[in-house]
């Protein structure tokens, strides 16, 4: 299959990894673990292991999005369990700072003290983040998106708040290349709905300033809506809807575990396409998708998407999810043009998804993939957590072990770096071990400390050296950001 392959709604099967050959040293880091040992590290795979970032302060028990921005070389991830966004700089591979620290809800607890106690993740933040030049966007859990000037001081980065209109979460967000335009989506609301905010640029001064709420409208229960994501050569947003009421028609599309027989979620999901130009002040509701105008929700065929990425012609990458849709196997790739589709096998249960344009692969947070061909069910001792590598033609190449509770991925396209947050042991929370904490080995050996109480989680960083030498002059390259 080329880079310039046809569309076909059908399965695409998956190819066996081929050793790279060539690759830099692996680094350890300074733990009393050497970082990058065990399963995650696997030594047949092309994107290796090279080190662990550890993030100073409470342990990584509960975070969301990550962002990065090549041209700062810095790495964002939304750090629930600190309240703050972490900075790290990706040339050196060390914590640079926090951002907003204390300024957000940080995290937010069901049945505290408990042996039930869990994350409330529709009421923590930060959640989603993005950056355009020096400004940053992230959401919180008080249904508020706040505005950071990285130019700042910290103590007087935090330029704006704004309200969406809802009571829980700011999660997953988009920016157009030019940074003007923001989408937000605020995912645990019922309905859910997004918000098109006039965003800075390249200004020198924050005047973000909210343009409309938008709704879908189409007849049909619409539980949540997931990641957005901006196509310059459409000039569309693009946003993962998991679940769509109807499609098929006689579908299920909110499960009831109190039920006898418990229901199950059969309602495949969609993609919500937004022209901007069609978005009235105030209120925009969505409809139906318009062929015509390239504008509203698409129903998906075997696919509960919840992240969302552009890749190469013109093509997107869905991270589709038993979380949503039970009986999903694959990921979705669907061109942004022509609405053909083609599944990828043998990779599932994604959230956030990134494509790196410094080596054309899709990675993706997938958490809830399929342990083995014989253990591919919703339950979670059939799943397992991964970072999942696809090529640009939407061809497997293969799957490297993560920390039970990974869902979080993003690329340095500048230097071919993955970045992928690992949870802190389980054992850290012994309140609730059923909460966010890692329950395998898998994130601790890549973190270099112990699964167990001492365990403080990490920022894997992944490297897929393409160039052999990890000159990274060699790699540079000017693209817009993510």
């Amino acid at each position: 299959m080329s880079a310039r392959f046809t569309f076909r709604n059908s399965l695409v099967a998956s190819l066996a990894a081929p050793v790279l050959v060539g690759v830099a040293s692996l680094a350890a880091s300074g733990a009393a673990f050497a970082a990058c040992t065990g399963p995650g590290a696997p030594t047949n795979t092309e994107t290796k292991c090279l080190t662990a970032v550890q993030i100073p302060g409470a342990a990584l028990r509960s975070y969301d999005i990550s962002w990065v921005n090549p041209h700062r070389a810095e790495y964002y991830l939304a750090d629930r369990s600190n309240a703050a966004i972490d900075i790290i700089d990706t040339r050196h591979l060390t914590f640079k700072r926090f951002l907003g620290k204390g300024q957000f809800v940080g995290v937010k607890l069901n049945n505290p003290g408990t042996p039930i106690e869990s994350v409330n993740n529709d009421i923590s933040g930060p959640d989603g983040v993005v950056t355009h030049g020096r400004w940053l966007y992230a959401g919180d859990g008080d249904s508020t998106l706040k505005v950071f000037d990285l130019d700042a001081p910290d103590a007087s980065a935090l330029k704006q708040t704004l309200s969406t209109g809802g009571a829980t979460r700011v999660d997953e967000m988009a920016l157009t290349t030019d940074g003007e335009l923001l989408l937000t989506v605020n995912n645990a609301e019922d309905p859910p709905f997004a918000n098109l905010f006039a965003a800075n640029g390249d200004g020198n001064h924050s005047s973000v300033s909210e343009i409309s709420k938008i709704t879908i409208d189409i007849g049909a229960d619409i539980p949540a809506i997931e990641q957005p994501t901006w196509d310059p050569k459409t000039r569309r947003f693009y946003v993962s809807v998991p679940v769509v009421g109807g499609n098929p028609s006689g579908c299920v599309s909110r499960a009831d575990p109190k039920a006898t027989p418990p229901t199950v979620v059969t309602c495949d999901g969609g993609l919500l396409v937004i022209d901007p130009n069609l978005v009235t002040s105030g209120t925009t509701l969505v409809g139906a998708f318009d062929p015509g105008k390239n504008h509203g929700l698409v129903k998906l065929s075997d696919c509960g998407p919840n992240g969302a990425t552009v890749g190469p012609n013109d093509n997107l990458m869905l991270g589709c999810t038993q979380a949503n849709r039970p009986a999903n196997r694959s990921t979705l790739v669907i061109n942004a043009t022509t609405k053909n589709f083609s599944h990828v096998n043998g990779i599932v249960g994604s959230d956030e998804v990134w494509f790196n344009k410094g080596d054309g692969r899709y990675y993706t947070g997938s958490n809830r993939n399929c342990k083995s061909a014989t253990q591919c069910s919703a339950a979670a001792a059939d799943q397992a957590a991964v970072l999942g590598v696809i090529d640009g033609t939407s061809v497997l190449i293969e799957t490297i072990p993560q920390s039970s509770g990974s869902h979080s991925v993003a690329a340095d396209s500048k230097r071919n770096l993955i970045f992928v947050p690992q949870n802190a042991p389980a054992a850290r929370f012994p309140a609730g071990t059923g909460g966010n904490g890692d329950t395998t080995p898998v994130g601790a050996g890549i973190c270099g400390t112990a699964n167990d109480a001492t365990g403080t989680g990490c920022i894997g960083v992944f490297v897929h050296d393409v160039d052999g030498d990890r000159d990274d002059h060699d790699r540079d390259r000017d693209d817009h950001d993510h």
